[in-house]
């Protein structure tokens, strides 16, 4: 997982209007937690942070750097305008370096299973308990060759050494059922209707 660092800027102002003001100035309202400590109030970089949730995830590591000093963090929560769909607020986790910490890390299908299955994801994440500085980007699950009736559970997920399921182990991940069109698959051809309505013809007499 890649490190980011970003230049935070500790907030002496609360409140909507405060907020208000922070976004305003292209920043975004922030506030680090953990270990204890009192809760920091911060105001991150918008484009920036925007950017490294982007091309990272958002579990990539964060070294924010505080006036003199860093910290290093992980995004817990950020908290999307529904309308503007803009970031409004975040909450970061304070963590420590060998540390472990628990993620959700995707979990992304490769492969391609037997002819004539359904291939449907159940759940797009597992949460794992990892060191902070070694979290996956993504984890991979193969259906190459898997036959219908096939599942894969959490349980079966590869994690990287180091890497501890947290997730209930049973839980439903990846199931591989026939595909509702594999019995139009026969190469038959529909029967034709044989049947055909013979018009009804009208005689008429003559007086």
């Amino acid at each position: 997982m890649s490190e980011v660092r970003l230049a935070a800027e500790a907030r002496t102002e609360f409140g909507k209007g405060a907020a208000r003001r922070t976004r305003r100035a292209g920043k975004i309202p922030a506030v680090l937690y953990g270990h204890g400590s009192d809760p920091k109030h911060l105001a991150l970089p918008a484009l920036e942070f925007a950017r490294a949730v982007r091309e990272h995830g958002q579990n990539a590591v964060l070294t924010l750097e505080i006036d003199s000093s860093s910290e290093l963090a992980l995004t817990k929560t950020v908290t999307i305008h529904p309308i503007k769909n803009y970031i409004e607020h975040v909450d970061l986790l304070l963590v420590q370096r060998g540390e472990k910490v628990n993620v959700e890390v995707p979990v992304i299908i490769v492969g391609e299973a037997s002819p004539g299955t359904l291939v449907t994801q159940d759940a797009t994440t597992v949460e794992v308990s990892v060191e902070a500085l070694h979290i996956p980007e993504q984890f991979e699950v193969s259906v190459d060759g898997v036959q219908a009736g096939s599942q894969i559970l959490a349980k079966d997920v590869p994690l990287p050494a180091g890497s501890e399921l947290v997730t209930d182990p049973e839980t439903l991940i990846v199931a591989v059922n026939v595909s509702p069109t594999a019995g139009d698959m026969d190469g038959g051809e529909p029967e034709a209707d044989t049947e055909t309505e013979t018009p009804v013809e009208s005689s008429s007499s003559e007086d």
